[in-house]
């Protein structure tokens, strides 16, 4: 016996019995995969909750340099618009002034409730990187070791495809929409918007945005598992493009 473990490692051979063979994984049960989504989750509120309190804390400054940002006159992208203007030659053509205009609160103790949703809301779309990781780890933790190479990927094309789309709607669509809904006017009546229909038009603008921006990931998958092909992404091309 000893003489045939001597032979084998002169010989190179690995001494792995059968006891020695790698074992699958053992498989998760449900109450297990609920307890793991939960502590997924509860990190995820744990981060939104903080951020947006420390919004709320500091809501003045919010309502202040982001909320209302987008329909005060220097705004970055009437600065820009009106600097390209002017490089082109084109002087004052494609300047924006958006017009003024006041919000109003018309319901019982809506600025602090507005308050309040507006934090959390900036604490979601700031956590939203975070709350993907999360996501990923969770699945990641369900799916062979061979298939979580991709999902660090994943996780990254997805927060950089959020960001840019919350970017989109706000520094493009927020303020191009603002300058002509506030600029379309009806005879005999005044154009005075209330603080919650602010807001909510502000988080049409900017979340949806994030979400719709995700298309290309969406495409990765059903590509993936088969539902979507060259052949048809060629022939639904112009649908495609109408509808985003």
């Amino acid at each position: 016996m000893i003489k045939e473990e001597l032979s084998s490692k002169k010989k190179g051979k690995p001494l792995i019995g059968p006891a020695q063979k790698a074992k699958p994984r053992p498989e998760i049960s449900i109450w297990d995969k609920i307890d793991l989504l939960r502590m997924h989750i509860l990190r995820s509120l744990g981060l939104v909750s903080a951020i947006g309190i420390v919004f709320f804390i500091f809501h003045k400054w919010l309502f202040t340099h982001v909320v209302f940002a987008p329909s005060e006159a220097d705004f970055v992208t009437y600065r820009l618009a009106c600097a390209f203007s002017k490089l082109i030659g084109a002087g004052d053509m494609i300047c924006i002034e958006p017009p003024v205009f006041n919000k109003i609160a018309i319901g019982f103790g809506e600025p602090f409730i507005m308050s309040i949703e507006v934090s959390f809301l900036t604490g979601l779309l700031i956590s939203i990187p975070f709350v993907i990781w999360e996501l990923a780890k969770f699945v990641g933790a369900l799916i062979p070791e061979r298939q979580r190479k991709s999902i660090n990927n994943i996780v990254l094309a997805c927060s950089l495809l959020f960001a840019a789309g919350v970017a989109f709607g706000y520094f493009l669509l927020a303020p191009l929409s603002i300058n002509w809904l506030m600029g379309y006017t009806v005879p005999g009546v005044e154009n005075t918007p209330s603080l919650s229909s602010y807001i909510n038009y502000m988080v049409i603008f900017t979340l949806p945005m994030g979400l719709i921006f995700q298309l290309p990931v969406i495409c990765y998958f059903l590509a993936r598992i088969g539902l979507l092909g060259e052949d048809s992404m060629r022939e639904y091309r112009r649908h495609t493009i109408v509808g985003i």
